[in-house]
């Protein structure tokens, strides 16, 4: 794995060379000298985040038909207000 150090400015003038870099291992931005955004590939994301689905699957909404739901009923009794 490659470590790339990047400033905001080169960042600016050259993003295809950050995505680039960002295949062979993670791209440090810094602000002023100071690390401040990393950028990685979609794929180091995932495997870091434990995420395996992608954005699709994961908006899916299920067939209404398959979710078992039954609410409790509420039990609503109105009394008069207690002025005293």
């Amino acid at each position: 794995m490659t470590i790339t150090t990047l400033s905001s400015r080169e960042l600016n003038q050259d993003v295809t060379r950050a995505k680039k870099a960002s295949k062979s291992g993670p791209v440090f931005i810094t602000d002023r000298g100071k690390p401040a955004h990393v950028l990685l590939s979609f794929e180091e994301y995932q495997r870091l985040t434990k995420q395996r689905r992608n954005i699709a699957d994961a908006l899916a909404m299920p067939d209404a038909a398959d979710i078992d739901f039954e609410p409790p009923r509420a039990d609503l009794r109105i009394q008069p207000a207690d002025f005293s």
